[in-house]
């Protein structure tokens, strides 16, 4: 019988350090300390780890950096609830490598160029991408790109070898079913952007939803995942079906707009009408009233990403994850 091969992993534990440093250890990349190079030394020849060859070409290759680059323009975005707690899950792993975090808006042509000319002269070891819009030119980016990518959210229009996403359409299920459970009949549905993975699978499940429970999905406008977009959708909804009397709205940023509107507009949550969101962002604890939610775990999300590039860094084919969603009850509903 062969014998089994000892793992990365095993080494790791065994020396007391990461995975990151014990492949970086492992194949005299540089920014390692000397008392984990013994440590790790130590673990190799008490283990009989034989390196990967695929991993050894990666890791002398390394830079000492990694790129999170999101499909956008407005530095603002890098401050959005969101995507800040997707940068902290991501730091609290790099945390324990030797690598560092450069974030990037990737969306107009001098920050395409700036990321591609990144990526071609090889200053990153690897890239993390989200937000992608269908037919994005990251994805061309990507499929070019001589070093390892890893997804946040499954892009529309093709399936990437790496990427981490939440439940996105059992959540927009959830949701729209508490709303159909709540007694609501005339239901609602502010949507993320329809371009987007993460706004066409919320869609659908409220799709899903309403089917089953055999009511009207024709009440829909689509949003932008911000708190003025939401607002603006809202008061579409309210002028074109003042009858509503639920509504998912597929980000808490959104559904924050349109507590706002519905607010301005005399109309009592959750009496006159229930909202449910999307995120279970810090702030949904604390709108008037506080607001029914998904809850999607954004944090863990960006430690995924950067747990599964670091596995691809060190020679592995890690599978795709789907991270799962459950909804918040809260006074909105």
């Amino acid at each position: 019988m062969a014998k089994r091969q000892v793992t990365l992993d095993e080494v790791a534990e065994r020396a007391g350090v990461s995975r990151s440093a014990a492949s970086r250890a492992i194949n005299n990349a540089p920014n390692v300390s000397r008392v984990k190079r013994e440590a790790v030394q130590r673990a190799v020849e008490a283990l009989g780890y034989v390196p990967n060859a695929t991993a050894r070409a990666l890791a002398t290759q390394q830079v000492g950096s990694v790129v999170l680059a999101i499909s956008g323009e407005d530095p603002a975005l890098l401050a959005d609830p969101f995507f800040a707690e997707v940068v902290v899950g991501i730091s609290s792993v790099l945390e324990e490598t030797d690598l560092e975090l450069v974030l990037s808006l990737a969306t107009s042509e001098r920050g395409q160029a700036r990321l591609a000319q990144r990526l071609r002269t090889r200053q990153a070891d690897g890239v993390m991408l989200m937000s992608l819009r269908e037919n994005d030119p990251l994805a061309a980016l990507a499929h070019q790109a001589d070093v390892p990518v890893v997804f946040g959210g499954r892009p529309l229009g093709f399936e990437p070898s790496y990427y981490v996403d939440a439940d996105n359409r059992c959540g927009g299920r959830a949701a729209t079913e508490h709303l159909v459970a709540t007694g609501r009949t005339r239901i609602a549905t502010i949507t993320g952007r329809l371009d987007e993975g993460a706004g066409t699978a919320r869609y659908q499940g409220f799709q899903d939803a309403l089917a089953v429970a055999g009511l009207d999905a024709s009440r829909i406008v689509q949003g932008d995942f911000a708190e003025d977009g939401g607002a603006q959708a809202m008061g579409e909804l309210l002028a074109r079906w003042p009858d509503l009397d639920g509504v998912f709205v597929a980000s808490d940023q959104m559904a924050i707009g349109a507590l706002r509107v519905l607010r301005e507009a005399g109309r009592s949550v959750p009496d006159d009408v229930a909202v449910v969101g999307f995120n279970d962002i810090s702030a949904a604890r604390h709108t008037v009233p506080p607001l029914t939610t998904v809850h999607q775990p954004i944090q863990a999300l960006g430690r995924e990403m950067a747990r599964m590039l670091l596995a691809v860094l060190a020679g592995e084919q890690p599978s795709p994850l789907i991270l799962p969603t459950r909804l918040v009850v809260r006074a909105s509903s």
